[in-house]
């Protein structure tokens, strides 16, 4: 009897210290599994924040080619706020002028009137087409004879043909030139006709004709 209960007590604490070895061991395989994981989804998130698409700033960034005017857009100025001003060109003149207003039928609606408005000074005029419903001030024509007023590039009545040649050809591929022994003209390769006439007279610019294109 002695014996069996030497060996029931013997079996008995190799039991508990297997127990006891088996929780530690299951304690110790738990925390290692708590304490990798945040580590691993730490390791993970810089790799998200890199892979995240960056902002597309040109959808906020602002277009300037709308407010811009080529030279057969408009030879006076290169700004379309500016276009619309009518001081704008009073204060390109150097002499006197006048202005007139005068009433017109809308081109396609009977119902609406617009406006023609007329600048002479001297011998020289330009003539806006101002539609009521839009606000804008389209310059239709411009018959230039003197030197009281001065283009964009400083094209000019008086200018040698040399002189012109160059500025125009300065304005890129987008301007078809024509040139004969009292004439160049310079006009739109595409869209809407519009043509700019340099009348020469001794090598020089004697009067510049601006025929636009308004509709």
């Amino acid at each position: 009897m002695f014996l069996r209960l030497t060996n029931s007590m013997c079996y008995r604490c190799s039991l508990k210290a297997r127990l006891l070895v088996l929780l530690l061991l299951i304690h110790t395989i738990a925390t290692a599994c708590t304490t990798d994981n945040p580590i691993e989804e730490e390791a993970e998130m810089p790799a998200k924040r890199h892979s995240a698409p960056e902002p597309d700033t040109t959808a906020v960034r602002p277009d300037r080619s709308v407010n811009t005017l080529d030279l057969l857009g408009n030879p006076f100025v290169a700004n379309r706020q500016q276009s619309n001003d009518l001081t704008t060109y009073f204060d390109r003149i150097d002499s006197d002028f006048t202005v007139d207003a005068d009433a017109i039928e809308n081109r396609h609606k009977t119902s609406v009137t617009d406006t023609i408005y007329t600048i002479r000074f001297g011998n020289s005029f330009m003539e806006f087409y101002a539609p009521t419903q839009t606000g804008d001030l389209l310059l239709q024509m411009a018959d230039i004879r003197s030197a009281d007023i001065k283009l964009r590039n400083n094209l000019r009545v008086g200018m040698t043909q040399a002189e012109l040649i160059k500025s125009l050809k300065s304005q890129g591929e987008g301007m078809k030139i024509t040139q004969t022994t009292n004439e160049i003209v310079a006009s739109t390769r595409e869209g809407a006709p519009v043509m700019l006439h340099f009348y020469l007279q001794e090598g020089k610019v004697s009067r510049i004709l601006y025929d636009g294109y308004v509709d």
